[in-house]
């Protein structure tokens, strides 16, 4: 069973088709409410040197935020990079849904998890490819 902090990583990276096809299979949808948003607006990205140096401001990224909440159950975030409103409304159910339901969000998140895990390792091979390894040589004597 996923925990809420690994549902609500996939549900952020997932794309728009991604997403309605899982609210599609969620089915069905109890009646809900938006709490906030959906609303478009900007963050901070913050950096830092060497990876851990001083944090620095890198810039600002659009951000897409929403809530939701399931009529006498559970309220629903979500926090998405873009403009995308639907998709933002569509993780927040589904994150709803998956705190009244937690069984849920394995078997309906799959698909974009093993997305993600096919893109992260794809990456990383092109990562390790470009690997310069250095050897010690002893001086000549």
């Amino acid at each position: 069973m996923l925990s809420r902090p690994e549902w609500i990583a996939a549900l952020a990276r997932a794309s728009a088709e991604e997403l309605a096809t899982a609210l599609a299979a969620a089915a069905p949808i109890p009646p809900h409410r938006r709490l906030r948003g959906p609303e478009v607006g900007l963050t901070m990205l913050r950096g830092r040197a060497g990876g851990d140096g001083a944090p620095f401001n890198l810039g600002e990224a659009t951000l897409t935020r929403c809530s939701v909440a399931l009529e006498g159950g559970p309220v629903g975030h979500a926090w998405r990079l873009g403009r995308d409103c639907a998709a933002a409304e569509a993780a927040a159910l589904l994150d709803a849904l998956f705190q009244a339901a937690p069984e849920r969000a394995g078997p309906l998140l799959a698909p974009i998890r093993a997305r993600l895990a096919a893109e992260a390792e794809r990456t990383a091979r092109r990562a390790a490819a470009t690997e310069v390894r250095f050897a010690t040589l002893a001086a000549m004597r």
